[in-house]
């Protein structure tokens, strides 16, 4: 079930950043953990960060960890996804998702409801 409308993506040379928007108006931010994953064509979804309901735990994969930074705004039901120090295999669909809980295992069945995606490019 589709909520969230996303935005941030673009093409960017290696090195680069972008930052990843998540909006939800009206949706209740404050009640659930939000996930951020990405697909690589011919890959699986493969979940990358998460941050819980009251904002106080993060989780990333190992690789993405120092580069990415999760975080959330639930005044302006939006989260983001800061992406620092982009490297080509970062190329993918990015996703965001809304669910019970922050786990350590960032599986996508934990998560209920989805944005469409955005997409990132990265290429000299």
């Amino acid at each position: 079930q589709l909520q969230f409308v996303q935005s941030g993506g673009g093409l960017v040379q290696p090195g680069g950043s972008l930052r990843l928007s998540c909006a939800g108006p009206g949706f209740p931010f404050d009640y659930y953990a939000i996930g951020w994953f990405r697909q690589a064509p011919g890959k699986e979804r493969e979940g990358v960060s998460c941050i819980s309901s009251i904002g106080g735990f993060t989780n990333y994969a190992d690789s993405v960890k120092g580069r990415f930074t999760v975080s959330k705004d639930d005044a302006q039901y939006t989260s983001w996804l800061q992406i620092d120090n982009l490297k080509p295999e970062d190329t993918a669909v990015y996703f965001c998702a809304a669910g019970a809980v922050c786990s350590m295992n960032l599986r996508a069945d934990d998560y209920d409801y989805w944005g469409r995606g955005t997409q990132v490019t990265v290429s000299s």
